[in-house]
């Protein structure tokens, strides 16, 4: 069970990330001593999507097929509609969502964000939310839709949208410090 300043987490993210969706848990989590890194598609910085044009970018410090879940103790998706999009197709960031599923760690998705868990299999039977224009998705993948700004289930953290990333971040914090977890197969 790490200390959330001895923990090192891992962010996914491609180009089309809502801006506030991928800094706010970054800095925070960095804030309260947590090693965070950034993996992309290609190693490369990504840019962001704030209100409706491209908003700022965000350095990489790895690619995605190149990290594991091995060396991380959770692992966070921001949402917006473009960045999930791609990451859903993406097999490196799928494998290595169903390797930290496997692992027990906690994986945390916000807004658009489930669609990358949907598609790595881990929502069947779970309790979730996510931006209320998927609802119907996260439904039809198997899992209970809740109206709530954060919801836990097995370490599976997620969340509506930009409001909820101060309870979103909380949450990371918590699951963490509570360790790894034993899930039942989805």
């Amino acid at each position: 069970m790490p200390a959330i300043n001895d923990a090192k987490i891992l962010l996914i993210s491609t180009h089309g990330f809502e801006q506030s969706e991928l800094e706010f848990p970054r800095d925070q989590l960095r804030a309260k001593g947590a090693t965070l890194h950034v993996a992309t598609p290609d190693g490369g910085a990504i840019k962001g999507w704030e209100g409706s044009d491209w908003g700022r970018e965000a350095e990489a410090d790895a690619k995605i097929a190149d990290v594991s879940a091995d060396d991380y103790d959770a692992l966070v998706i921001p949402g917006g509609q473009i960045n999930p999009d791609l990451l859903r197709v993406d097999q490196d960031a799928l494998k290595l969502v169903r390797s930290f599923y496997d692992q027990g760690k906690t994986i945390a998705a916000v807004c658009h964000a489930p669609w990358v868990l949907i598609e790595a299999g881990i929502l069947k039977g779970r309790d979730a939310t996510s931006y209320h224009s998927i609802k119907t998705d996260v439904i039809n993948a198997g899992a209970n839709w809740k109206d709530a700004e954060v919801v836990v289930d097995q370490a599976i953290v997620t969340s509506r949208q930009p409001d909820d990333l101060k309870a979103f971040v909380s949450k990371i914090v918590e699951e963490i410090e509570e360790g790894k977890h034993v899930r039942q197969a989805a």
